[in-house]
């Protein structure tokens, strides 16, 4: 047994499914069980750990969901012998007034609820929708003070951090309860579920050093791990010292049963992804050097992939592999996350496909040692075409406008290949097809709805190419397996081979129909980060400014491309299946809502 004065704190960092209050109830009373066997002093949960995160709307549609909640609540105090529990759930507003229910924090001691700790600060942003449906709770710092064998805890949960007034040049809320109670406890417990995104990790490391420091406290994060759906939750639960110094982290992208003792310096200091380290104090600004964040990106598609197969009842993944990069990425990833013997790569040639496609897909696909068929499409695509024919000229008696020239003939091709994929997904137990369709060409609409943008779920949905590039060359690198990604992918520039240029007669490469992907990926960032408009652009000097000769002409076109083609997507923003969020911003449907229906004018 333990000392009972050895200020033993548990951080529960798990991975619940949302809704599944049974599924969550038993992973809790397994770690409590563990706590009680060490004799620990407290066990801390993230964020509404029993209903799992996020929520959606199964609260408001599904309300009995927070009755079973609280039941599990109630059967999770009776395991409180020798540990005691802070644990999240959502709680029913018995108030005449205000939003259903409560994102609560129970604190439970010899198999007693002692307090109850609602949230104050309401994330309504990005992917947030909190305020849709909790009632935000006035700030009474007694109630969020606990008293535990001789030390102050103050609980903030989640967002309850997120305001300190010193930090943050703009604040979304008048009230920062970490300021109310940090003056009157040794330590603040932040349970919460923040997910990873680019510079997160930057963000949060900063501010909870900041506010350690600032009030003399410790400071104790508990994280939820897993993913759900577009969310991905990273874990690295921790704890800062009265000076603000790291001095605990548990593991990342997994779930960890981690042992903290206060009172020490012995702590386990789990490292961050690597690159991360060297970023904590960067400056907001765009770079191509995507090498500090490349094996955060690579963990969080690979946890997400497998979350989503899992949660989900899928075990295999059906594919095109085109011999191209986007292709390529979404194989690897998905042989990394659920095994080898559950992917099929399909190469589907039509004739414009060239040789050395169709060599780089088998040679990807046998380095891997993912299970690889071909199937040319000449035949179906031929027998679509000669039928559509007669359809387009019977429908010429309805419709007299028909194009000159248009992109049927390009999407037949596209259209077919998901054919094939979605036949044999469905002939398949637990298979779905992927949408291998990237982050710089959804915002151009370059991506064939029916087509690569047709499947299950879209690994890659929230990464640009240029960082596609990098991590191809990450993954070569740092994968057990060296170099299985073909150099001749790595070099080969972009392009669909669903048309022939032409100014060249040969198949039309996508910078081409666009433009230089290092321009493009640095429009999407200034958009999402510094919300430029054209005009703004324009006086700004980019990163490809400064490698190659670009004129004011070419670059004014260039733009004005970018959002008229922009303009046209929206609505493919919608069609596209779940996909993880990675950048620190997102197209994804999740956090960004456009409507279809909108006129920008995006000069000024």
């Amino acid at each position: 047994m333990e000392n009972k004065n050895s200020n033993n704190v548990i951080l529960a960092q798990l991975n619940p499914i949302s809704g599944n209050i049974e599924y969550n109830k038993n992973k809790a009373i397994e770690s409590i069980k563990k706590a009680n066997e060490i004799n620990a002093d407290l066990i801390i949960f993230p964020e509404l750990f029993l209903i799992g995160y996020p929520l959606g709307d199964i609260l408001t549609r599904y309300p009995y969901i927070a009755q079973q909640s609280e039941e599990a609540l109630n059967e999770i105090k009776n395991t409180a012998t020798n540990t005691a529990i802070l644990i999240g759930f959502a709680e029913k507003n018995k108030e005449k007034f205000g939003k259903p229910f409560y994102n609560s924090i129970a604190f439970i001691q010899n198999k007693e609820i002692k307090k109850i700790i609602r949230k104050s600060l309401l994330a309504n942003y990005a992917e947030h929708n909190d305020f849709r449906y909790f009632e935000p709770a006035k700030i009474n710092k007694e109630e969020r003070i606990i008293n535990l064998n001789g030390i102050k805890y103050g609980i903030a949960i989640c967002e309850d951090s997120w305001n300190d007034f010193d930090f943050f040049e703009k604040n979304l809320y008048s009230i920062d309860p970490i300021k109310e109670i940090a003056p009157y406890v040794n330590t603040i417990i932040c349970p919460s579920s923040s997910c990873t995104r680019a510079k997160k990790e930057q963000l949060k490391h900063n501010m909870m050093s900041h506010i350690a420091k600032k009030y003399n406290v410790n400071y104790i994060y508990v994280n939820q791990v897993g993913a759900n759906d577009e969310l991905v939750y990273d874990g690295y639960s921790r704890m800062y010292d009265k000076n603000g110094n790291l001095c605990a982290m548990a593991k990342g992208f997994e779930e960890d049963f981690f042992i903290l003792n206060i009172n020490t310096n012995k702590n386990i200091i789990n490292p961050l992804p690597k690159g991360l380290e060297l970023t904590l104090n960067s400056q907001k600004e765009f770079s191509l050097d995507h090498t500090p964040d490349l094996e955060r990106t690579y963990r969080t598609i690979i946890l997400a992939i497998k979350d989503y197969f899992k949660k989900n009842n899928f075990k295999r993944a059906v594919l095109g592999l085109s011999g191209g990069l986007d292709s390529t990425i979404c194989a690897v990833l998905l042989a990394d996350a659920l095994g080898r013997e559950n992917i099929l790569g399909i190469s589907m040639p039509s004739k414009l496909t060239s040789s050395d496609s169709k060599n780089d897909a088998k040679e990807l696909a046998s380095n891997l040692g993912i299970n690889f068929m071909e199937i040319p499409i000449k035949d179906m695509q031929e027998a679509i075409s000669n039928k559509f024919e007669g359809i387009f000229n019977e429908a010429q008696n309805s419709f007299s406008d028909r194009y000159n020239q248009s992109f049927t003939q390009d999407n037949i091709q596209a259209r077919s290949r998901a054919l094939i994929l979605w036949g044999i997904a469905n002939e398949f137990n637990s298979t779905i097809p992927i949408a291998t369709s990237d982050k710089s060409e959804l915002y151009m609409g370059y991506a064939t709805i029916n087509g690569d943008m047709s499947g299950g779920y879209a690994p890659i949905s929230d990464v640009v190419k240029t960082k596609l590039f990098a991590l191809a060359r990450w993954m070569n690198e740092n994968r057990p397996q060296k170099n299985a990604i073909p150099e001749a992918i790595i070099k080969k520039p972009p392009q669909a081979e669903l048309a022939l240029d032409p100014k060249t007669g040969k198949t039309l490469l996508a910078e081409d129909a666009l433009m230089p992907y290092e321009f493009l990926d640095e429009v999407i960032w200034r958009i999402e980060n510094f919300n430029q408009s054209i005009d703004n652009m324009m006086k700004s000097k980019f990163l490809y400014e400064k490698k190659n000769i670009l004129d004011n002409q070419t670059k004014l076109q260039w733009l004005n491309k970018f959002f008229k083609r922009l303009n046209t997507a929206i609505y493919k923003w919608y069609i596209i299946p779940p996909g993880p969020i990675v950048d620190g911003r997102s197209i994804n449907k999740i956090e960004f809502k456009q409507p279809i229906i909108s006129d920008i004018n995006y000069s000024k």
